[in-house]
């Protein structure tokens, strides 16, 4: 039977059909037969092939979202998803390519453990600094199968002060108590150790970071998940500074914090990885329209895992 779950007027029905996750909302009325949405949650595959083109295509929607986003900073940040037929394998950008301009056959694909390319795209080098703070958090997290990093404007700005984020909108409560804060800033990452500092700092649990003067980083079941919860997190971070900015021009107002009780509660509805995916799916929608059709997904068909290392 599905789980109903509740809140004010409207009702959230969660619900397993047709290898889909589907959640329905409903909103009462006298005749609420006629009032229903249907949202598709992670859809599921008939092989690995066709899970790995899926994958690859939302990894670069979400590059070229992050761009119109202003996510941009040269060749800083990137993304990376574990590969679903062989999980000890990431797919990753390349080094210099542009979010804006991302396709699925432009992706890599290393080895967590050695940085070795086992496959696609090699017509570029990977990231150094990103493969090592990435491939830290896959092996220390084997329930993430996507990690996005970027030095964005609002997550810098937040980042100096080394604080997490305080529940100030409903919004941000999808990231209640799953915020780490990463108080030691070693240096750009060129050593394994600073990876691992911060895969530490993330634990087993939190689904972002904030890292002290350098940036953020969402962790998620799917590329759509750990996607959207960034720019939650980034837009969080400017609505914090905003908001401390007013008080400190203005010390009659107060802030109203979300209570802890509101928080757990709205994370319990809104923080589930189907929930996600559902939630990140406009943005993306929106990237395809614009890019044209075949656009990010071009390459893809020759996207795979050389045979030497399957």
């Amino acid at each position: 039977m599905p789980e109903l779950l509740t809140h004010s007027s409207s009702i959230i029905l969660l619900s397993l059909k047709q290898a889909h996750f589907h959640i329905f909302y409903y909103f009462p009325t006298d005749d609420d037969k006629n009032i229903t949405k249907h949202i598709l949650g992670i859809p599921t595959f008939s092989s690995h092939a066709e899970h790995r083109k899926h994958i690859l295509i939302h990894t670069a929607a979400v590059f070229r979202d992050f761009s119109r986003k202003g996510f941009t900073e040269g060749m800083s940040g990137h993304i990376s998803v574990r590969d679903p037929e062989f999980p000890e394998y990431i797919w990753m950008n390349p080094l210099g390519k542009h979010f804006g301009l991302m396709t699925a056959g432009d992706l890599i694909c290393l080895d967590v453990k050695t940085g070795k390319v086992v496959g696609g795209n090699k017509t570029r080098c990977a990231n150094a600094a990103g493969f090592l703070i990435h491939s830290e958090i896959h092996k220390a997290r084997p329930d993430v199968h996507a990690v996005c990093h970027a030095h964005t404007n609002a997550g810098r700005a937040w980042a100096t002060f080394g604080k997490g984020l305080e529940m100030l909108s409903q919004d941000i409560c999808y990231l209640y108590d799953s915020i780490a804060v990463y108080n030691s800033y070693g240096g750009i990452v060129f050593a394994e150790e600073e990876g691992r500092n911060i895969a530490k700092s993330l634990g087993s649990k939190n689904k972002t970071a904030i890292l002290l003067n350098h940036g953020l980083l969402s962790v998620g079941s799917t590329v759509d998940e750990a996607g959207f919860l960034f720019g939650l997190l980034d837009r969080g971070c400017a609505i914090q500074l905003q908001v401390e900015a007013a008080c400190a021009g203005n010390p009659a107002l107060k802030k109203q914090v979300v209570s802890d009780e509101e928080a757990a509660y709205n994370f319990k509805m809104a923080s589930e990885p189907n929930i996600l995916y559902a939630e990140a799916q406009p943005d993306l929608e929106f990237e395809f329209a614009m890019a044209g059709e075949g656009t990010i997904e071009k390459g893809v068909e020759t996207m795979r895992i050389d045979e030497e290392f399957r």
